[in-house]
């Protein structure tokens, strides 16, 4: 029998998910909204596509952050619903909470990293780097970001935090914590072993365009792929080919 507090975790795990994609498609349906987040604010231009202020900074690092939730979300799942159920057999107290708790500390660790991406957008906005569509315009510069990125799979680092974010179990086992401050340490460590695993991943959306609903949908696949124990290190090396392969490409033409 499924105990309830699984039962609540999962429904906001869903909810949590389907409220961050729900954003994403909402935004990606106004053109005007992904040149310049500013447009949906009263009184603000919608014609410039380059940032002018740190409002505009602030709305980005927004929707970085729900992109980031709607991605990594369900890649940590597994985790959360496990220690719901081995925090409930050790009868501790407030499993519930723990868990959300746990899921708030690995969250902490994405929404951290939009905070860069964020910046680096900004950054890319004001030298006129990025087309309309939120893509890198200079072909070379997009070469290097999947070269680099396909690269990345394959180092020793990829495979240590893979293997962390491959085995919940052997996780939740090895650096287990009582208490909600426990539960949080624990899920901001594991986010940082699933950052360590899949922040090169990200860059490839200034390559295709960071609001392209079809390649954060595909790259959300491929975390969760990743992550299948032996199957996932087939999946991480198959994805490095692909990306260099089309890297490339990419600069040779």
């Amino acid at each position: 029998m499924v105990s309830r507090d699984r039962v609540v975790v999962a429904t906001c795990i869903l909810i949590v998910v389907a409220l961050a994609w729900a954003y994403l498609i909402g935004m990606n349906s106004q053109p005007a909204l992904q040149q310049n987040p500013l447009a949906a604010m009263p009184g603000m231009s919608m014609s410039s596509g380059a940032p002018h202020d740190y409002r505009e900074l602030l709305l980005t690092f927004a929707m970085w952050s729900v992109m980031m939730v709607g991605m990594m979300t369900a890649s940590a799942a597994p985790v959360v619903m496990l220690f719901t159920g081995m925090s409930r057999k050790r009868r501790d107290p407030g499993t519930s909470t723990n868990a959300l708790v746990f899921g708030l500390g690995y969250l902490a660790v994405w929404v951290s990293f939009s905070a860069a991406a964020a910046l680096g957008q900004w950054g890319l906005q004001r030298e006129l780097l990025l087309s309309h569509d939120m893509s890198i315009t200079n072909s070379v510069a997009a070469g290097v970001i999947l070269i680099a990125a396909g690269a990345y799979q394959l180092t020793p680092a990829k495979r240590a935090c893979l293997k962390q974010c491959a085995s919940p179990l052997g996780f939740l086992m090895a650096n287990w914590r009582d208490g909600t401050a426990g539960a949080f340490a624990m899920g901001l460590r594991h986010g940082l072993f699933c950052l360590g695993c899949c922040w090169a991943l990200m860059t490839v959306l200034f390559v295709f365009g960071i609001m392209n609903l079809a390649v954060v949908a595909l790259l959300t696949v491929f975390v969760l792929a990743e992550k299948l124990g032996r199957v996932g290190a087939m999946v991480a090396r198959a994805g490095s080919l692909v990306l260099i392969g089309y890297g490339t490409l990419v600069l040779a033409t």
